[in-house]
């Protein structure tokens, strides 16, 4: 299950659904939906082969759910939103200049590149590009993005 901490900020951002033109199955909940999101995220499995005894719906609604956020613009905002809690206590995300600190708490060293590698190729969906369309490797990597921000500011709030 997504935690409340990464839920809270999320649930504000997401599009409504609108009314059902056609009745059948009930709705899967936006929270269930990004569980099979990031379950697929994480472990690299098919959409197809998403289970469906975890309770996520199917990999074909979870696929349209994160291609319908990613429409929304859902992960910029996230990512401005988390950015904004940094900003809140005096943080300011700069990379830092070659042989000089700067003092903004997000480390000393300038291996900007290679550790944000690092970090995308924790997301197996990341290691190797599966995605034929563009939009769902752009939303996979904006989700991404904001999971490692919010992990950082999750840290980096709870030592101040």
């Amino acid at each position: 299950m997504v935690s409340d901490g990464l839920c809270l900020p999320v649930e504000p951002l997401l599009p409504g659904s609108g009314p059902k033109l056609v009745a059948g199955r009930p709705r899967v909940p936006d929270r269930q939906a990004l569980c099979g999101i990031l379950f697929v995220l994480h472990t690299g499995i098919q959409w197809e082969y998403l289970p469906q005894e975890l309770g996520f719906g199917s990999g074909m609604t979870c696929w349209r759910r994160l291609a319908a956020w990613n429409a929304a613009g859902v992960w910029d905002r996230l990512h401005v939103v988390l950015l904004g809690k940094l900003r809140a206590q005096g943080i300011k995300p700069v990379i830092a200049r070659r042989g000089v600190l700067h003092g903004s708490g997000l480390g000393a060293h300038r291996w900007v590149v290679e550790r944000t590698i690092a970090w995308f190729h924790g997301f197996r969906r990341l290691r190797i590009r599966w995605e034929r369309r563009d939009d769902i490797h752009e939303a996979f990597l904006g989700l991404a993005t904001c999971l490692i921000t919010h992990r950082h500011v999750q840290c980096l709030c709870q030592d101040l």
